[in-house]
Formats: C-alpha cells, structure tokens, sequence
C-alpha cells in the first residue's frame, strides 16, 4: 500500500463511494493482487506511482508485469482502470470512479 493509494481512498471516502477492497488477490493461482477492487461491481482500480522517477511502473519487466496482470483481469471480466499521482492529484482518479460506480 502506497500513500498515493491511501490519498485516493482518502477521496473516495470523502466522495461517499463505497469502500474499496485493498491489495485484493483476484485472479487464481497468480500471486499478483489489484490495489483497489470492488467485487461487486468487477471493477479494479490500479494505481501506478513511480512514473516519473523511474519506478517499477516504467521499467520493462514492470510494464511488461503490468500489461500481463492487465490483460489477465480483462480477460476475466473484470473492469480496470489504471490512474497515476496526476491523476489521484486533479481528481481525474475519482471522477473516473465515480462514473464507473
């Protein structure tokens, strides 16, 4: 768990959205987990800090991890949406949410 995320679930709380499951383990036999997920809406919301200062997000192994536990949680239906701290920051992250929920 990262402060970017506790900010956003900060939001979220403030928006009166319903609470999100943290560090969820979705996918069977994989050892990824999502950082925030709402299962009764199969909606996964991944929060990417790091992109800027060369962080495990933009790093090939990393991107390349993120695309495959992307497309994995696709594949099996679940809805994703991937934010940054510019995101979290200009409240985009929420708006999406908001939408979504």
């Amino acid at each position: 768990m990262s402060a970017l995320e506790d900010r956003l679930v900060f939001q979220i709380r403030a928006a009166k959205l319903p609470p999100p499951e943290r560090e969820a383990v979705l996918i069977p036999g994989r050892r990824f987990r999502a950082d925030l997920c709402w299962r009764d809406q199969k909606l996964v919301c991944e929060v990417d800090g790091g992109c800027f200062v060369a962080g495990r997000h933009s790093r090939g192994m990393g991107v390349t991890s993120d695309c495959e536990k992307h497309n994995l949680l696709t594949l099996a239906g679940w809805r994703v949406l991937r934010v940054t701290n510019v995101h979290v920051r200009d409240g985009s992250a929420l708006r999406w949410l908001e939408e979504a929920l």
